[in-house]
């Protein structure tokens, strides 16, 4: 399952990237869009609804039940209003809380509400808390179609919050293995088809090995798209809901760049160095097996 997730500062551009998302044939049910406003919710849905499969600007709309918004309270954040099914399906990553539907259509969908594979963790309830809290809005693509993902990152580095592309070396990841943690080696880039999924293999090989403390080192990484910033927020709710622990060490350049600009940063933990991060993690574990 590849996610892509585009951040926006203004409604008119996530508006724009949803539509764009629905003419390049991006399946309704696999957008979800999250607000803090319920005016901005409305209005997407009022532009983007317009009935049962109803035509906006000439662009075939949501229909009237994906168009419909779940109101999810998330803690600290309090209402966030998401529109689309498969909103019911991040509540492992924005939080289980209490869920209303407004509309019709998601609580007569009992498989939309299961959570998404490696998340669930009540922890990661503030996941996106900082991002919708500066007032921002939340566009994800979540697809099984290599082709559905690659047509959504397009729209979603376009329209939303990104960096510029750079000419990188071949990607690559690479795993070190210490007593009681592990440090996964990125070069290139994380993105869709490059990156990503190796990282993605990675997280899953130490899991299953029983290693949950993680340090991931970005500092050979020149280049992340939308999937790759879906990457390594679901890597954060898949290791958390593993009882784990993850660290980002020295992003540097413009990667850094896009993490505190899309407030990232006040999500994913970032250290300046291995030798810190691979401490704390060691400082946290001994701190949970003496609680």
């Amino acid at each position: 399952m590849e996610t892509a997730i585009g951040i926006f500062t203004k409604r008119e551009n996530a508006e724009g990237a949803v539509k764009a998302l629905l003419e390049q044939q991006v399946p309704e049910e696999r957008i979800i869009f999250l607000t803090r406003s319920e005016t901005d919710a409305k209005s997407m849905r009022v532009r983007l609804g317009a009935g049962a499969g109803g035509i906006v600007d000439g662009t075939a709309g949501m229909s009237a039940d994906l168009a419909a918004a779940t109101v999810l309270a998330v803690p600290g954040v309090g209402p966030v209003f998401a529109l689309g099914l498969g909103a019911a399906a991040l509540f492992g990553i924005v939080g289980a809380g209490t869920g209303a539907t407004v509309g019709a259509g998601v609580a007569e969908n009992p498989a939309a509400l299961a959570p998404s594979s490696g998340t669930g963790s009540s922890e990661d309830s503030a996941l996106f808390r900082r991002v919708l809290n500066e007032g921002n809005s939340v566009v994800v693509v979540r697809s099984e179609s290599p082709q559905i993902a690659s047509r959504a990152c397009a729209v979603l580095d376009e329209l939303g919050i990104r960096m510029q592309k750079v000419p990188t070396s071949r990607s690559s990841v690479s795993t070190r293995q210490f007593e009681d943690a592990v440090v996964i080696d990125i070069v290139g880039k994380i993105a869709l088809g490059e990156g990503a999924a190796p990282l993605r293999d990675a997280i899953r090989s130490s899991l299953d090995q029983g290693i949950n403390r993680i340090v991931l080192n970005l500092e050979g990484v020149a280049f992340i798209d939308s999937a790759g910033l879906g990457e390594l927020v679901r890597t954060h709710a898949t290791v958390r809901s593993r009882g784990g622990l993850l660290k980002l060490v020295k992003p540097i350049g413009s990667v850094y760049g896009l993490l505190k600009i899309t407030r990232l940063d006040c999500i994913l933990e970032i250290e300046p160095d291995e030798a810190i991060a691979l401490h704390l993690l060691r400082q946290a574990a001994a701190a949970r097996s003496s609680g």
